[in-house]
């Protein structure tokens, strides 16, 4: 009788807690409805005479006509641009009057990716290490963006943005480190070659799948957005990752949650062996921009002066208006697209010529800066020695540094070893010992 007692009081108490969380939900249910009478009450009285649409989801008229609107409902988004291909100001209100110190380290650093690459290009060639991809042509998109940017914003990259992080002060000693996979490799030799990332500079670590870097940047933004401080995020793509369903859910989300976020897509002409006119048929990526409610611009990629003014206003106004913005950098991939792949199985020597010869970026600040006397044939000469002195003496560094210790492998996943880590752990060292021969252990940190 006394459980039978204690039993019906215990159901007495969940049935009046039931009654009382049900009462809340009413309550809270009834305040929802009035606040949307309220809200209703509040709108301008319907004037059916007008005959207005009242549809939610879009802004329009009626019309009585069958049209299908057309895919470019203009000519054409222009291209912006500050310095024609000789390096001249075209329009003086436009010149963002960089000092010459400024300038010469614009000139500086994209000279000095240039040559880093293809040092490195050639060390993949030579079998030294398994993989790399240049930036011949885009760096003025690297570098322009990454002036406009301040230090703390937060970068997500593709895989062709080294300069963004060069830029920012990464050393050459860690570009190498990473390449060869050293014992100085921020990544402890996990990733492949250019998967680059910094903490310290804010630089993501990048992923080798296209588009994943889209809506993780919008998250961030959000979250930078929620902390409520002067921060932005700026992701970068190329074209074809655009083609990914992760590019509109990264553009849905910053744009539906009003995000301080800044979309940067290198348009360079080809996703790895596709041209454009394979990938799309709208005008472009800046043209998606309005459909997400996104403000768009399209840039010259090649004037690193119009990529930073674009940048720079980007990053101003979605810090200060809560709303993302998108960049469409045009440029050209000089290069082939990795080490993997052979570009003149799908383009002419005579196209990647003019792109190099005729409106590359560098020639093209080049021309600006000798124009005003700020850089002769000798600075030309003695810069491109000592640039390349440099990055040799990283790359012999690199060479002669021990890969990292191989228990590196099992650590940074779990605080504790797991039982099946440690059984991987048992098993790699036995078949190791067991083939040593194979594995010159020497070569390793201990």
């Amino acid at each position: 009788m006394a459980a039978v007692s204690s039993m019906s009081k215990m159901y007495g108490l969940c049935f009046h807690a039931v009654r009382q969380t049900a009462g809340l939900k009413a309550s809270r249910l009834l305040q929802r409805r009035g606040f949307r009478v309220t809200v209703v009450q509040l709108q301008q009285p319907f004037d059916s005479s007008l005959e207005k649409p009242q549809f939610p989801g879009a802004s329009a008229e009626f019309v009585d006509q069958l049209e299908f609107i057309q895919p470019n409902v203009i000519s054409g988004i222009p291209v912006y641009r500050v310095m024609d291909r000789q390096g001249n100001i075209i329009n003086p209100s436009q010149d963002p009057q960089l000092s010459k110190e400024t300038v010469l380290n614009f000139y500086q650093k994209m000279t000095l990716l240039n040559t880093m690459d293809r040092i490195l290009y050639e060390s993949q060639r030579q079998g030294r290490i398994s993989f790399y991809m240049t930036n011949y042509g885009e760096e003025g998109t690297h570098i322009g963006s990454a002036a406009a940017l301040d230090p703390n914003d937060l970068v997500f990259g593709q895989y062709r943005e080294a300069g963004v992080l060069m830029y920012r002060g990464f050393p050459l000693d860690h570009f190498m480190a990473q390449c060869y996979a050293n014992a100085d490799d921020l990544g402890k030799g996990r990733q492949m070659p250019v998967h680059y990332g910094s903490k310290d500079l804010n630089f993501v670590t990048i992923s080798s799948p296209l588009a994943t870097q889209i809506p993780q940047a919008a998250g961030a933004a959000y979250a930078v957005k929620r902390e409520n401080i002067n921060r932005a995020v700026i992701c970068y793509f190329g074209e074809g990752a655009a083609s990914e369903g992760d590019a509109h859910a990264g553009f849905n989300f910053s744009a539906t949650l009003e995000c301080p976020l800044i979309f940067f897509c290198r348009n360079n002409g080809y996703a790895i062996s596709t041209p454009t006119d394979e990938q799309y048929r709208g005008d472009g990526i800046a043209a998606r921009g309005p459909g997400y409610g996104m403000l768009s611009i399209r840039v010259d990629g090649n004037d690193v002066f119009a990529v930073y003014n674009a940048t720079k206003e980007a990053r101003r106004r979605a810090v200060a208006e809560n709303q993302p913005f998108l960049i469409e950098a045009m440029t050209y991939r000089i290069g082939h697209h990795s080490t993997s792949d052979d570009s003149s199985a799908y383009r002419s020597v005579d196209e990647v010529n003019y792109w190099d010869k005729q409106d590359h970026p560098i020639s093209r600040l080049r021309h600006y800066m000798t124009a005003r006397g700020w850089w002769s044939e000798d600075d030309e000469r003695s810069w491109r020695k000592q640039s390349r002195k440099t990055v040799m003496e990283a790359f012999e560094r690199a060479e002669r540094r021990l890969k990292p210790n191989p228990e590196l492998l099992f650590t940074d996943v779990y605080q504790e070893m797991t039982p099946s880590l440690n059984k991987q752990r048992e098993s790699l060292w036995r078949h190791v010992q067991q083939y040593k021969e194979h594995y010159p252990l020497d070569l390793y940190e201990k």
